[in-house]
């Protein structure tokens, strides 16, 4: 059987909140409880493709919901292919736009069909996208929020640890500048010299305090600083990117491959960081790292280990892999990590398969 054997039969929707193994506490919000909507797209055929999506909260889910509901009936009876579907999905939600919430719903639909795809050769994705099973280099995000110095030297410490790291996240954005340089340095006092510290603002800062501490962190070793203010003001991230001489992390928050265009033309980046959920699924993906490629800027990733290992090994300018656990205990066999290195598993598809106990012990009403 091959993909385009396919026909869609529906879509199953279940919406879960998983506890975090550490709250993630950032500028703009504090989650403890991470939600979820688990997709499972059912084929006349038996194959079945899954994804998910991260809803943030309970209310994030709520909000999805309708928009996936209208996807899967309107997409009942049609052949998975995935690049045509992904546009048609995005012209069934046009009236809601071509952002937001209808592009999370495109995305987590799309990756559905490719994991379909995928399974019905019995293939990985990262096969089936034209590339190969290897290991993905990645930084440990999954802690240091906005907490005090002692404690974010010491959970420092058990990041590295947890997968023999050699990069992880440090948040900031605190109530002043010198509040943030005393928790990097204790990170940095922590970990030693050969640890890489990217850092995130997740939008928490206008553009003026973004320069001014952009340029204080300029002289703290720091490997990138991400979103500093908010990501679709192009021409303050402008300002920002040729001010500051550290490197300008942004994307996760772009929407579609037309997003990342633009914030490239616009010079708000050094580095490219699409979220799978935003930037259109496993096709908005591909087409995204054609531009970064073009461009020559290295593509990160922003969360979705699952699917962000398959799409990193395809990406030409492929940079860091963003791993985070937050949907593991979801997961019958959730990925593995060595030396700092994501396994992308020998299974079909993303090689997602639910642990059914742990999706009925979360699972919420909506």
């Amino acid at each position: 059987m091959t993909g385009d054997a396919l026909t869609i039969k529906g879509l199953t929707l279940r919406p879960v909140v998983v506890p975090m193994r550490r709250p993630l506490v950032t500028r703009v919000v504090t989650i403890e409880n991470a939600a979820f909507i688990l997709l499972d797209l059912e084929t006349e055929q038996g194959v079945t493709g899954r994804s998910y999506l991260f809803g943030y909260t309970p209310a994030g889910n709520a909000c999805l919901m309708p928009a996936l509901k209208w996807l899967g009936e309107a997409m009942k009876g049609r052949t998975i292919e995935p690049e045509t579907l992904f546009d048609d999905a995005r012209k069934t939600l046009t009236l809601m736009g071509h952002e937001g919430i209808a592009m999370m719903a495109v995305s987590g639909f799309d990756m559905a069909c490719w994991d379909a795809y995928a399974r019905a050769q019995g293939k990985p994705l990262a096969d089936v996208l034209g590339g190969t099973v290897e290991p993905i280099k990645a930084y440990n995000s999954n802690g240091l929020g906005l907490i005090d110095t002692d404690a974010a030297a010491k959970e420092a410490l058990d990041l590295v640890a947890e997968g023999n790291f050699t990069a992880i996240k440090v948040r900031q954005g605190r109530d002043t500048l010198e509040a943030d340089i005393a928790v990097f340095r204790a990170v940095r006092d922590a970990v030693g010299p050969d640890v890489l510290l990217p850092v995130d603002f997740n939008q928490g800062l206008d553009v003026e305090e973004a320069i001014r501490r952009g340029k204080a962190l300029d002289a703290e070793d720091v490997y990138w600083i991400e979103e500093p203010t908010r990501f679709d003001d192009w021409d303050g991230n402008a300002r920002i990117a040729a001010a500051v001489e550290t490197p300008i992390q942004n994307g996760e928050n772009f929407y579609g491959p037309e997003g990342a265009a633009r914030a490239i033309e616009a010079g708000t980046l050094d580095y490219l960081m699409p979220d799978v959920e935003r930037i259109g699924g496993v096709t908005g993906w591909l087409r995204t790292a054609k531009i970064a490629e073009a461009a020559d800027i290295p593509l990160s990733s922003h969360l979705f280990p699952e699917f962000s290992a398959h799409l990193l090994a395809v990406t030409p300018t492929r940079h860091w892999m963003e791993y985070t656990d937050w949907a593991a205990p979801l997961l019958a066999e959730p990925y593995r990590v060595e030396d700092g290195h994501v396994l992308i598993p020998q299974r079909p598809g993303a090689g997602i398969e639910w642990n059914e106990a742990a999706v009925e012990k979360y699972a919420v009403d909506l």
